[in-house]
């Protein structure tokens, strides 16, 4: 039945989402490392009268850091719970957005294959991306959400939005900012989960057939790690682009007259190149691909386990 597919997909995505949310985290606070905000300066304050003569406003930015020193510099700065801030909006954007688009791309899958002939790739890429634009618009206020609260530790306390829960932060948004804030963004989200869903679910199916076909694994454990970090991995580069771009709309912050530092997702990427270079784009790769990996591998390792137990065993 085809509602098994949704159960399937967003079960296996809520697990997956949750066991790596700190990964999530890291990367968001990397992608957002050059544009302001950042509060750990690359010297201490100077007191000394050999510095009396530096003015307050020559302040050097922020130590730009790896996956592994953001980590530390979180637990350092906000303590080891900090790692999970938003982990509540996690919970809610793959119970709409990974729910849907896992869904809907098993019941096109299912509904393009006949006569139990293997289902073209460029067939799997198309429902991929028709099922990740969907997903996306679902759940583009739980994703906006996530952004803000994970990113909410790296600004200077009276800066921060403070959010208590997920349904805090929807609200406060949709009142302080308008019901249309809860889909800012919303173009490269759309973009990046079509990129992310047709490269991961397209590339896993693709991967696991042909080595299935040459009988180079038996269908197991072992199988579902080696196609889901394949996935991982293309899902990880095809997106990063467009994530940095949209981790940067969701967490713009508007100003007291409606300015806005980004009009768009152009204007956002367009900006972002010319002060930080072209390979700012590429801002968290590391910690994406180290995300990606892990949560690709726990979201179909537990998504074969779910079909085990809602198909097999009727």
């Amino acid at each position: 039945m085809g509602w098994k597919a949704f159960v399937e997909g967003g079960a296996a995505s809520i697990v997956a989402g949750c066991t790596t949310h700190p990964l999530d985290l890291i990367k968001v606070r990397m992608q957002l490392q050059g544009e302001g905000g950042d509060v750990l300066p690359n010297v201490k304050a100077s007191t000394g009268a050999a510095n009396a003569s530096v003015k307050p406003s020559s302040t050097p930015p922020p130590i730009r850091v790896g996956p592994i020193g953001m980590g530390a510099r979180v637990i350092r700065q906000e303590g080891v719970s900090a790692l999970f801030s938003g982990v509540s909006a996690t919970f809610l954007r793959q119970a709409t957005y990974s729910t849907t688009r896992m869904g809907l791309y098993e019941m096109m899958k299912n509904k393009w294959e006949r006569d139990g002939k293997r289902l073209p790739l460029h067939k799997k890429v198309i429902a991929g991306l028709v099922a990740g634009g969907i997903g996306a618009a679902v759940g583009n206020p739980a994703d906006m959400a996530m952004v803000r609260m994970q990113a909410d530790g790296r600004l200077p306390v009276e800066s921060r939005r403070h959010y208590k829960s997920v349904a805090d932060a929807i609200l406060r948004t949709a009142k302080d900012e308008g019901i249309g804030a809860l889909w800012r963004g919303s173009s490269p989200t759309v973009v990046r989960a079509m990129l992310v869903t047709a490269s991961q679910l397209a590339t896993y199916d693709q991967v696991k057939e042909v080595i299935l076909h040459n009988h180079w694994l038996k269908d197991g454990l072992v199988l579902h790690v080696v196609a889901s970090s394949a996935a991982g991995v293309t899902a990880a580069i095809s997106s990063n682009p467009v994530d940095v771009v949209k981790t940067r709309l969701m967490n713009m912050h508007v100003g007291a007259d409606g300015t806005r530092p980004y009009s768009g997702p152009l204007d956002c990427a367009f900006k972002t190149i010319r002060k930080e270079g072209p390979l700012a784009l590429y801002k968290g790769l590391i910690p994406t691909m180290f995300r990606q990996g892990p949560f690709t591998i726990v979201l179909f390792v537990t998504l074969e386990r779910m079909r085990k137990l809602l198909r097999d065993n009727n």
